[in-house]
Parts: structure tokens; sequence; C-alpha cells
């Protein structure tokens, strides 16, 4: 029998070697790895202004030292907690109704059989995510309007009562929720269509044997193949159930319904930028962060204790 041909074990060679001999793919790290240290390490920095008496003529060294006065005066703020429920709740409601929805129509698009027609749909889902909530807040509105809106004007001119939907509080909450889901679950397809077509093909032809259906087929082969994807994923969301953005709320908010659109975000946008309270936003974002990476960890934890492999 031949002998396999291995090859010499580079010992002994030190950083210099692999540069020289690897120039160019290092050469390629250096933009990214510069992008990375002035926007993501670099404002670090700033966490600073959490604790100081913070005046943008002083600066960093100049401002007073405070130590937690900030969060003291963040945390005695019924408006922070008002912000901090609305946050929780919009962004608990967008995980329990959100999250499935991508999982569900992945799998709904990878049993279409027709390809035109699956690639149109899937280009179709896809548009929304590229749209900026400033536009989607005016379709909304041009939509739902409670007297202008074309889908009340159709309900009234069928003989019923124009809906509030954008301009009663749990009316809001309802079109908040879904307006988002539209916009974000054909993006969110992506991942599970991609984990999907990584699922063995033996295992649905073996299964044609035995005589499963397709709705056996998805319940017995592709959800247990996309346990591991799906509890990553959920485990990211979990992260983000204190953030949020400020385009969504701002721009499909109005004055009749700020008990329920005043987020977090909104929050430091109107107490922290537009009072020069900059303290106190940082503050809020730190507590934003702080928390968001305790939930990441306890996700995991959970994950690792259940068997799963997990992200850390």
């Amino acid at each position: 029998m031949k002998k396999k041909k291995t090859l010499p074990k580079e010992k002994g060679k030190g950083v210099k070697y692999y540069l020289k001999r690897d120039w160019q793919l290092y050469l390629l790290l250096v933009i990214p790895f510069a992008l990375v240290i002035i926007f993501k390490f670099l404002p670090l920095a700033g966490l600073s202004i959490a604790f100081l008496d913070y005046k943008p003529i002083k600066g960093f060294a100049g401002s007073e030292f405070i130590g937690l006065d900030v969060f003291k005066q963040v945390f005695r703020s019924k408006d922070f907690y008002i912000a901090l429920k609305n946050t929780l709740l919009l962004n608990i409601l967008d995980l329990v109704v959100g999250f499935p929805a991508p999982i569900i129509l992945a799998i709904f698009l990878n049993e279409i059989r027709c390809k035109w027609f699956k690639r149109t749909t899937q280009t179709v889902l896809y548009l929304p995510h590229f749209l900026s909530w400033v536009i989607i807040a005016g379709l909304a509105y041009q939509m739902f309007a409670p007297l202008s809106g074309y889908v009340n004007i159709l309900i009234t001119r069928m003989g019923g009562q124009a809906v509030p939907f954008l301009t009663e509080k749990y009316h809001w909450v309802v079109m908040y929720v879904l307006i988002g889901v539209w916009q974000s679950m054909g993006w969110g397809t992506i991942i599970y269509l991609a984990a999907i077509t990584g699922i063995d093909a033996e295992l649905y032809e073996a299964a044609t044997v035995d005589g499963a259906g397709r709705w056996r087929q998805i319940w017995n082969i592709t959800l247990p193949c996309l346990k591991s994807t799906i509890i990553v994923m959920l485990i990211m969301s979990l992260g983000r159930i204190m953030g949020s953005s400020l385009e969504r709320p701002y721009t499909l908010s109005n004055p009749m319904v700020t008990q329920f659109s005043d987020v977090i975000a909104t929050y430091v946008y109107r107490v922290g930028l537009q009072n020069s309270q900059y303290n106190i936003a940082t503050a809020v974002g730190l507590f934003q962060s702080l928390v968001g990476v305790v939930l990441v960890l306890i996700a995991d934890k959970a994950a690792k204790f259940m068997g799963e492999d997990g992200i850390v």
C-alpha cells in the first residue's frame, strides 16, 4: 500500500514568516480592522460621560466627576420607567409575534415547487426591509389614517365605522407590531432558508417512502433540523429586548398614543439630546447595553443547560 504524503509541519516559524507568506491576506484585514477600532472600540471612551457633569466646552478632562449621580437621577425619573415599560412591552410583543413569522414563512417558501413563483415571492417579501421607516410610516398613515386612510374609507363605504388604527393606544400597539413583522419577516427568512437547504434530502426521501405527508415531514424533519438555528437566533433576539431603534416608534408615533409609543430610544432623544443632557443619554444607553448582555448570557446558559451549543 502506498503511504499518503503528509505536508511537513512548520515548526519554529515566527510572526514575520507568516506575515511575509500571507501579507496579501493580512492587508485585506487592515480596513475592516481599522473600522472596528474607530467605530466600535474608540467610542467606548465616551461612556465616561455617564459619570461626569459633562460640559461639551470643557470636554472629558475638564468636566466634574460626579460618580453615580446621573444614574440616580435617571432611576428617580417617572418618565424613564414609562419608557422602560413601553420598551419591554413592545419588544416582548415583537418577539412573541415576530420571531416565529420568518420561520413559518421560510418553511412555506421551501414547500413552493414552482421556481419562478418562489423567486418572485421572495423578492417581494425582501423589499420592505430596504424601505426606511419614514417611508413605511408614511404608507401606514396613508392606509390607516382615521378619516383619509384608504382602509377606513373602504370600511365606511361598506357601512362600517372608521377604526382608529393609529390614533387609539391599543389599536396602535397592534399596528406597531404587525407593521414591524411585515417589514422584517421577509428578510429574516434568509437564514432559515439557508438552514433548510442544508438538510439532507435523503431524510425526506426516506420519510416519503414510509408514507409521511408534507406536514409530517415538516414536523419531524424540518423543524428538528432547524432547532439549533432557531435557538441561536432566539438568544440574539433576547439580547435586543431592551433596545429599540429610534426610527420606528418615532415615525409611527403621534400625540394621542405617547402613553405607549414613548420608549427608551425616544426618551434618550428627547431628554438626553434635545435638552443637551448628554450624561443622561449615555447612562441610559449603558444601562440598556448591560441588561442586554446579561439577558444574552442567561439565555446562552439556559440553551447549554438544555443540551444546545449556544453562542458563547
